[in-house]
C-alpha cells in the first residue's frame, strides 16, 4: 500500500518496471510520471480524458505519442490507485 513519501518512491520504481511507456526522473517534470521519452505527464493524459476527450483524440493532439501510450497512461494511474490506501469519509 502507498502511505508514505517513501512508498510512493517505491512504487513509482516498481510501476517503471511494470509500465515500460511510462518514466520518472527527477529532472524531467519535476518528477512527474511522463510518457517515455517525452514531457507528457500521465496527470495531463487524464485530465483530458476527464474532460471528454476520447483516447483517440488525445494521442491525436500529441502526434509524438501513441493511442497505446495514453492507455498506458490509464493503467499506470488504476494500477497507482489500486495501491494507493484509501482514506475514511464521513458519512452525510
Amino acid at each position: 500500500m502507498v502511505e508514505t513519501l517513501d512508498d510512493i518512491d517505491d512504487f513509482l520504481a516498481d510501476a517503471a518496471m511494470e509500465h515500460p511507456r511510462i518514466s520518472q526522473d527527477p529532472k524531467v517534470m519535476v518528477g512527474k510520471p511522463v510518457i517515455r521519452g517525452t514531457r507528457v505527464t500521465v496527470e495531463v493524459l487524464l485530465s483530458l480524458l476527464g474532460s471528454g476527450m476520447t483516447v483517440d483524440e488525445v494521442a491525436e493532439q500529441y502526434p509524438h505519442i501513441s493511442r497505446d501510450d495514453v492507455l498506458a497512461a490509464q493503467r499506470f494511474a488504476a494500477d497507482y490507485l489500486a495501491r494507493t490506501k484509501g482514506r475514511p469519509v464521513a458519512a452525510e
